[in-house]
């Protein structure tokens, strides 16, 4: 159930037209700050956005004995892992079901301590997201794995040592477990499929400025030449271009001009050729890109969402409640994860036109093919939109819905933005900065 500090109400039609700014990934800042575990001495993570991913690994963090304290800058955090110690098992349950990166900190803690406990994981409900991969890995690095109640239970008898892994799938959590062990296990490590989105380059920078030797190849290899002993780093986030892009999609489906402080094109670029297709158009400059819909009709297209460098998973979403608003039938194939396609049942709701397939209607046959999911849509348009009761299903999901309420006619009622506050810092406040029409239930107006 959602309170009513959990709901928002968004009285749509107005485009979204100012400047906001974007600061490092979600998809790397919590997982820079678990590989502050893994040095001798302090660690400076720069452009950290105030989100809850990043709470709750602080959190966890301090739980077992990291000091985590403000830099000289804002957005800037000193990780100091000094005095590492064993949490207590129920503070640390007490972070299960909060986010997914506690099992992160299983190579960190196993190398400096010996043992971890992992707790229950959360995350967003968007498909299956196996954690055997993680327990497997660990297990051909030589740890051993004991279920406990509330968790799992790992210990490594003797260093961990480097080996060969084969990932069935290019997992970016499997791809970061791997780094986060393997830079201190004995002997050289080779990771075969790996995930090499822009989060991982810049994790493996992370890694190298600590002391790690890592090199990768241009096939989805990454080798990883075990040190005895890593230092501290000092290292700037690269941006979020997740959320960027979300902006983007704002921008375009409801009419607006927005200027992204902080977006980065090369790490856009599959977005931006699709953006471009679509009919919206950008312009890029040394801060920042200016998203904005230039008038007319927008361009169906067909899209379908890959592992880096493709179009990314998360970009979908957002950009399907502009596709609402486009001339013919676009196209979505899904290829990343079986149950994302599920919000647009709410946009049908609002007056959208989406069907949708088990088939793979992309150019190419994917793994859920055969497997009875509902992970392609054809979407019909341009449709108006009309204002409608929504309730956020996952971050990306919940983001598309606020879009979609800001686009359509009439007021919204969007429970539970909390979760947005996860992988959105500030959203509220952008939200008013862009002269959107939004409130609180008995509340003052955002905007």
């Amino acid at each position: 159930m959602t309170g009513p500090d959990d709901v928002l109400l968004v009285h749509g039609g107005t485009p979204l037209e100012g400047e906001i700014r974007v600061r490092g990934a979600k998809n790397l800042v919590p997982k820079a700050m678990v590989a502050a575990l893994l040095g001798h001495g302090p660690s400076r993570l720069r452009n950290v956005p105030d989100i809850r991913d990043v709470r709750v690994v602080r959190g966890l963090l301090q739980l077992h004995g990291v000091t985590v304290r403000p830099g000289d800058e804002p957005g800037e955090l000193v990780l100091d892992p000094t005095y590492v110690e064993s949490a207590n098992v129920a503070d640390i349950d007490a972070h299960a079901g909060s986010s997914r990166i506690p099992i992160l900190l299983c190579g960190p803690l196993l190398h400096r301590l010996g043992h971890a406990f992992i707790p229950g994981l959360g995350g967003c409900d968007i498909g299956g997201r196996p954690i055997d991969f993680h327990f497997e890995v660990l297990r051909q690095f030589g740890a051993t794995i004991e279920k406990r109640e509330g968790g799992q239970y790992l210990e490594a008898p003797q260093r961990l040592r480097g080996c060969k892994i084969r990932l069935p799938y290019p997992s970016v959590g499997a791809t970061e477990q791997v780094l986060l062990t393997a830079v201190l296990a004995e002997g050289v490590t080779e990771l075969s499929n790996a995930a090499v989105e822009p989060e991982i380059e810049d994790l493996i920078c992370v890694l190298q400025k600590m002391g790690a030797i890592i090199a990768m190849d241009t096939d989805r290899t990454i080798r990883i030449t075990g040190v005895d002993k890593l230092g501290g780093y000092n290292h700037r986030a690269l941006s979020d271009r997740l959320e960027a892009a979300s902006w983007a999609s704002a921008a375009l489906a409801t009419g607006g001009n927005i200027y992204v402080r902080g977006a980065q094109q090369r790490s856009m670029v599959a977005f931006l050729n699709t953006y471009r297709k679509v009919g919206g158009a950008f312009e890029i400059d040394d801060e920042g890109i200016r998203f904005w819909h230039p008038g007319g009709s927008l361009n169906a297209i067909a899209l379908e969402t890959d592992v880096a460098p493709g179009f990314q998973t998360d970009w979908q979403q957002p950009l399907v409640v502009a596709l609402t608003q486009a001339s013919g039938l676009s196209i979505v194939h899904e290829t990343v994860y079986e149950s994302r396609l599920g919000f647009t049942s709410a946009l049908n709701q609002m007056g959208a036109h989406i069907q949708l397939y088990r088939e793979c209607l992309g150019g190419s046959a994917c793994r859920f093919g055969q497997r009875n999911f509902l992970h392609s849509a054809v979407v019909s348009g341009p449709t108006k939109l009309q204002g409608s009761d929504m309730v956020v299903p996952d971050l990306r999901g919940g983001f598309s819905y606020l879009i979609a309420a800001l686009a359509a006619e009439g007021t919204s009622r969007v429970h539970g933005i909390d979760l947005i506050n996860r992988g959105y810092e500030n959203f509220m406040q952008k939200l008013k900065d862009l002269g959107a029409n939004v409130e609180m239930p008995g509340g003052d107006p955002v905007a």
